[in-house]
């Protein structure tokens, strides 16, 4: 099925385009030569010298910046450079927690086959980010996140150093969530194996504020995508 670039748009201007990525697509053209689309391919689809400011996971939904001519490229990329932009993310864990501005600061090093990170405090960058709990519920939280750094993959291994994984994440030991879980009373069809809530990491990039050109500041905020908001609204009927 072909996504309509328009229909993914939250924010537009002359510079700069925020769109709420659905899950699934990559932000970049792929190594593998299967010519699946790609955000990058679908915004120069749409404006010729779109440029993605910054990339989020295949799996990672959410609100993604792109520069339309190179001034509003430049302007932005300075900003995520010095650190300027406010990211903020949204993801299910696993467990009850209580996080009130807990900050994680440990390195991060990519493992060998590079598909995967881990802690290493000798040779790992510099890595941060701050969490909050938004909601618990029973056996779940939901948390918000935001990173200060931009590492691979670094709000799923911060979120593993407070015991927290999260769900639908079993490259970092999160656990799948099934409604058997939530539902004290849960009868599955015979000879049918229950689904996952979700099928992808439970993490969404909620919201994204920087600079404009004229030096305004804006806040952008992504909706959940359908699977997020399903499973959200499970864990608030049950809980």
């Amino acid at each position: 099925m072909r996504l309509n670039f328009k229909d993914l748009i939250i924010f537009e201007n002359d510079d700069y385009i925020i769109i709420n990525k659905p899950p699934y697509i990559a932000s970049l053209d792929e190594r593998q030569a299967d010519n699946s689309q790609s955000i990058l391919r679908l915004a120069k689809e749409y404006s010729d010298d779109a440029q993605l400011a910054h990339r989020l996971d295949k799996e990672t939904s959410g609100a993604l910046a792109i520069a339309k001519n190179p001034a509003a490229y430049r302007h932005l990329a300075m900003q995520f450079e010095h650190r300027q932009v406010e990211k903020r993310y949204h993801a299910v864990v696993n467990g009850a927690h209580d996080f009130e501005m807990i900050s994680v600061y440990l390195p991060i090093a990519q493992k060998r086959d590079g598909t995967q990170v881990m802690i290493d405090r000798q040779k790992g960058k510099e890595a941060e980010t701050i969490f909050n709990t938004i909601k618990v519920y029973r056996n779940h939280t939901l948390v918000e996140c935001m990173p200060i750094t931009g590492r691979m993959h670094q709000i799923r291994i911060h979120l593993v150093c407070l015991k927290a994984p999260i769900v639908c994440d079993p490259t970092y030991g999160g656990e799948f969530i099934y409604l058997s879980d939530l539902k004290r009373k849960f009868n599955l069809k015979k000879d049918t194996d229950e689904l996952p809530l979700m099928k992808r990491v439970a993490l969404h990039s909620r919201s994204l504020t920087f600079k404009l050109l004229n030096e305004e500041v804006i806040a952008v905020e992504a909706p959940y995508p359908k699977d997020f908001e399903v499973l959200v609204k499970q864990l608030e009927k049950f809980s």
